[in-house]
């Protein structure tokens, strides 16, 4: 009998407010013909228990978001049973804590996900004294919805272009999972790889960045009663969201400390130096596209390594998609109480400045390894 889909609920001192926000960029959107840039936000902020007594919870995968899975994978979650379960454990503009500021955090989906797909760590971090804005990538999420009432769907023929030409592209970068070398060593053999088949993903890695430059500006112009600059800004990102957070982090100075949740090291980083601490957390199916982190840095970095996890463990799928194949054997619940777990250490550390570092929980699970700055 398969384990009954539970929502994690947030252990946090405070219950989470939530409202989004969409931003008109000045860049023409270059995803399609015709039309500007659009960003859309998901905000989730502290707020007091108390106070949300009559507030509703949003849904969490709205109608479009179902038509985008459907679209892309031919099948969705089917909350018809138990519509609970479509409820995210936050507050439609819940009231916010009067004269109370907290620090930011930007969070950044993947390819094939949406601003959704890490609601459960979000909140989390929203219960512990953090706001988060979770950003959204117009046509490479499964739906990407606007406060005008709009959406748009994922680009199918982007698929198509990951890998140039597409099977050899796909063959050289299996047989690269499965070489060994060191950290220096792989990250070359990863750029020769991506450099001849990945254009166009080294070629998004700059509009994820202004996407995210765009939301913070609108941040510091409309939230500055939520959010506290004064620390710099914290961000986190799964797969290719992971990457933009460590490109952030070694290319704005608004960006204090960063975590890569699994997410390949596609783009041109051989001019960069991270000069920010960062943590990066990966499965052994792709620990070894991930080696520049470890590399010219000037801050401590971090690499936890789980076991039994794979690449969509790191996000909301492993509770709603309880696939082995997808997400790895590790129990969802533990997961996500260690992923989470480890981003409150490490952003207590190093944005709240609570401790001099992050303090691990011991688990057969994870193995942390520390680098101290090399340059």
């Amino acid at each position: 009998m398969s384990k009954p889909v539970v929502i994690p609920k947030p252990t946090g001192e405070y219950a989470v407010g939530t409202f989004t926000y969409t931003v008109k960029d000045a860049r023409e959107e270059v995803m399609h013909q015709g039309g500007m840039r659009s960003v859309a936000t998901r905000v989730y902020y502290p707020v007091l228990k108390e106070s949300v007594a009559g507030c509703e919870k949003p849904v969490g995968l709205s109608d479009n978001m179902i038509k985008g899975f459907k679209g892309a994978f031919k099948v969705a979650p089917n909350f018809k049973k138990n519509s609970e379960l479509n409820r995210s454990e936050c507050y439609i503009n819940a009231p916010k804590i009067p004269d109370k500021r907290f620090p930011l955090i930007m969070f950044n989906h993947g390819y094939l996900s949406y601003r959704e797909g890490n609601s459960f760590l979000c909140i989390e971090l929203a219960s512990h004294g953090y706001v988060v804005i979770s950003v959204a990538h117009s046509y490479e999420g499964l739906c990407t919805e606007f406060d005008d009432g709009s959406y748009v769907l994922y680009d199918k023929t982007i698929s198509k272009k990951m890998y140039e030409p597409d099977i050899p592209g796909k063959i050289a970068m299996l047989k690269f999972l499965k070489v060994r070398g060191s950290d220096e060593e792989l990250a070359e053999k990863f750029d020769i790889i991506q450099r001849k088949y990945c254009k166009f993903m080294i070629g998004r890695l700059p509009e994820w960045i202004k996407d995210n430059e765009a939301a913070l500006e609108y941040a510091k112009n409309n939230l500055t009663d939520i959010i506290d600059f004064e620390k710099g800004v914290g961000v986190s990102g799964h797969s290719f969201g992971g990457n933009t957070a460590y490109a952030l982090c070694a290319r704005n100075p608004d960006f204090t400390c960063g975590i890569n949740l699994d997410g390949g090291l596609f783009g041109e980083y051989n001019d960069d130096i991270q000069t920010r601490p960062f943590m990066q957390l990966s499965c052994s199916d792709n620990e070894r596209v991930v080696t520049r982190v470890y590399l010219r840095h000037t801050k401590p970095v971090y690499k936890v390594l789980f076991n039994d996890m794979r690449h969509m463990g790191f996000a909301d799928a492993k509770h709603m998609i309880p696939m082995k194949s997808v997400v790895g054997k590790l129990d969802p619940d533990k997961a996500h109480k260690l992923v989470s777990k480890c981003h409150l250490e490490f952003f207590d550390a190093y944005l709240k400045g609570k401790k001099d570092e992050p303090v691990f929980p011991e688990s057969d699970v994870i193995t942390v390894t520390k680098f101290d700055p090399d340059m």
